[in-house]
This record gives C-alpha cells, sequence and structure tokens, in this order.
C-alpha cells in the first residue's frame, strides 16, 4: 500500500494581516508548514508528500528550507487559482493506488498518531474525514432573523481528510463547483457516504494572529 499526503499552501495570510502568507510564518522557531509536513513523515507509514503551493512563493520556501536545514522529502508543484484546482494538481503527481490523505498547510498540531488513524480508516472504509463536535451554542441568521439550532446535530470538519486514491481521483474529474468546498464535499457529489472519523480539539487551523499564541500554548502542553 502506497500512501500520499497532499499538503495545500496556497493561502495569502490576508487575515493574519502578515507580509508573508500565514503558512511560512514562525511558531516555535519553524515555519508553521515545516510543522505540518514532519507530523506526516514518521513511521511505520511514511507517506509521499505532495507540497502544493503558488509559484510565486517557490523560491521563498526554498530559501525557508536551506536557512532552517529541513531536509524532510517532498515534492512541490505549483497550485491553482482556487483550492479545488491545487488539489486537483496535487493528484497529478499520483500514480500508484493507495491512500491520499489532504491535510491544510495551516494545521501544524495534527499529531502522527491522529493521522495513521485516519490513513487506517479509510484504507478499510474508503474515506475518513475528521470532525469534532460543536461545543458552542448555534443560531442561523436568514433575512435578518436568528434561530436556535441543536449543537448535537453539527460538526466541525477539519483535515487532514483521507480517501483511496481511485476514489479521490474519480472526484477529481468533476467540474468545480461552488459548494466545493473541502475534498469530502467533492467525493460527496459523486453519491458517495462520507464517514466521519473522531477529530482533534487541538487540531486547530492558523486563521488570525491569536490562534499562532493558542497553537504555541498546545505545543508547550
Amino acid at each position: 500500500m502506497t500512501y500520499y499526503a497532499i499538503i495545500v499552501a496556497g493561502g495569502t495570510g490576508s487575515r493574519m494581516g502578515a507580509q508573508v502568507p500565514k503558512q511560512f510564518l514562525e511558531l516555535k522557531g519553524l515555519p508553521i508548514l515545516m510543522h505540518s509536513i514532519k507530523a506526516f513523515y514518521q513511521w511505520p507509514l511514511v507517506p509521499k508528500i505532495i507540497l502544493v503551493m503558488h509559484p510565486d512563493y517557490h523560491e521563498h520556501w526554498k530559501k525557508l528550507c536551506d536557512e532552517h536545514k529541513f531536509t524532510t522529502p517532498h515534492t512541490l508543484i505549483s497550485g491553482g487559482k482556487t483550492r479545488f484546482e491545487s488539489v486537483k494538481n496535487g493528484l497529478s503527481v499520483i500514480s500508484s493506488p493507495g491512500i491520499v490523505a489532504v491535510h491544510d498547510a495551516v494545521r501544524p498540531l495534527a499529531d502522527h498518531e491522529f493521522i495513521t488513524r485516519l490513513f487506517q480508516q479509510a484504507q478499510q472504509n474508503g474515506n475518513a474525514i475528521p470532525a469534532v463536535k460543536c461545543r458552542d451554542s448555534i443560531r442561523k441568521v436568514e433575512n435578518g432573523v436568528s434561530v436556535s439550532l441543536n449543537r448535537e446535530h453539527y460538526y466541525l470538519v477539519q483535515t487532514p481528510q483521507c480517501f483511496t486514491t481511485e476514489l479521490l481521483l474519480q472526484a477529481y474529474e468533476q467540474p468545480f463547483r461552488e459548494e466545493f468546498t473541502d475534498d469530502a464535499s467533492v467525493v460527496e457529489a459523486m453519491g458517495t457516504k462520507i464517514l466521519l472519523a473522531e477529530g482533534e480539539y487541538k487540531n486547530i487551523k492558523i486563521t488570525y494572529p491569536e490562534d499562532l499564541i493558542f497553537a504555541e500554548a498546545i505545543m508547550r502542553g
């Protein structure tokens, strides 16, 4: 069985207010992206890592790798205008059947045991999508009117999202639709049942400046 990890690093970091995309910001001495890659490249699975990045930042990334002596093997390819196009570009270099995980570059706290479990569940069942129950009360606002919802019915979806390569390659043959917000939505559009797996609350996505503070606190803990 061949394992793959497509790391999507196409963000511009506009909500962080930083001069460089957020995946390049440092977290405990290393760019966030390096933490995300290192989480995957461990025994026993050791997946082939495909890093999808906007071509404007390839040289910047290579300089960071030299600066931090980052040698974890990975294939660097160019991303597209949308996340859908970027993932499709990543899939284009997959040649052997196996299991593929698609992961946000700015989720640096996904630990290896968590990743391994998702790979194994996808291998058994075809797909595995990590999600956590919503902890807060939820209200839906429509036409200026808010309505309370039962939070027991709602989950927050995370990455890495894992699939058989056959399933994900077939899904990405579809034309792009606006409702494709993640890989699970692309696969679901073919009529495939999406199987939720247990996520981790610490597997946060670095989106805003305060998220870096939270991430550092989690890593210290």
